[in-house]
């Protein structure tokens, strides 16, 4: 019986980048949740004014992790034409579907390349992917960090998968198929987080409300996820799930084999020039 292959990471987390990515996640949970940490008498809709810092001081942070991501793991100019690759690929993918049911192509693109790729490498795919696409569709804004720290986690996570070198064909196929479902409301719910806060009195009934206890805002954010995005994040969970099934099995074999192809972790060496 053939020994199942090694599995090679483009990008290799080491202490650093480790610490980096933790610092970066701490920040972005309190960033995402902090209607439910600080206490109602807290002054919490003094927040909205802060909003511009807090998405200067996130981008910051974000490229600071894939800086100290790059620089640790000596990224070489192979695993940089891929990001480079994908990244376009991915904002290419992304406006296919805008406006249409939540039908985002790209996410089924990240799924399975965090998945071969590994973690690092697929969080900083997922945060140059949706940086790429801001920029192409217009959608720079205090979102925009939100949404490369999301996308980073939902590329990062495909990467954090188990049976990454001996779980093969149908099997893995379903297993990205069920993460790709699960993560696609994921994304959705925390990027609702993003916006809720400062929704004001537009929709008192399903609004944040800074006087309240935490159980009753939890229940307005329940509120307000199944009337405005539940639709849409179903629609991004099934064409996940629908391309994971259809196309996953090509495009895990063809990144695979370009993996392979590269010999990212095989340093390059030069001849010596013949005398």
């Amino acid at each position: 019986m053939t020994a199942p292959r090694a599995r090679v990471r483009a990008v290799r987390l080491g202490a650093r980048s480790i610490a980096a990515l933790v610092l970066v996640s701490a920040v972005g949970v309190v960033a995402f949740c902090w209607p439910f940490l600080a206490p109602p008498d807290s002054g919490l809709s003094a927040h909205a004014e802060d909003a511009p810092w807090l998405f200067a001081a996130l981008l910051v942070l974000l490229v600071a992790v894939v800086a100290a991501t790059i620089s640790e793991s000596g990224l070489g100019p192979k695993a940089v034409a891929m990001l480079g690759v994908l990244a376009a690929t991915g904002a290419a993918l992304r406006p296919v579907g805008a406006g249409t049911a939540g039908i985002e192509p790209m996410f089924f693109l990240l799924v399975l390349s965090g998945r071969v790729l590994g973690p690092g490498f697929g969080f900083v795919l997922g945060s140059v992917t949706m940086f790429a696409s801001a920029l192409l569709t217009g959608g720079v804004g205090p979102w925009m960090p939100f949404q490369m720290l999301a996308m980073g986690w939902f590329t990062m996570g495909a990467g954090l998968l188990p049976g990454q070198v001996r779980l093969r064909g149908r099997g893995e196929v379903l297993l990205l198929a069920c993460y790709g479902f699960v993560a696609a409301f994921a994304y959705g719910t925390i990027m609702n987080l993003a916006g809720w806060p400062f929704m004001g009195a537009l929709t008192s009934n399903i609004a944040f409300d800074p006087h309240a206890a935490v159980p009753a805002n939890l229940a307005r954010f329940t509120a307000y996820c199944l009337a405005t995005s539940m639709g849409w994040d179903l629609g991004r969970a099934l064409c996940t799930v629908v391309l994971t099934l259809v196309l996953g099995p090509a495009l895990l074999r063809a990144l695979r084999r370009a993996t392979r192809r590269a010999a990212f972790e095989t340093a390059v060496t030069f001849d010596a020039p013949a005398e």
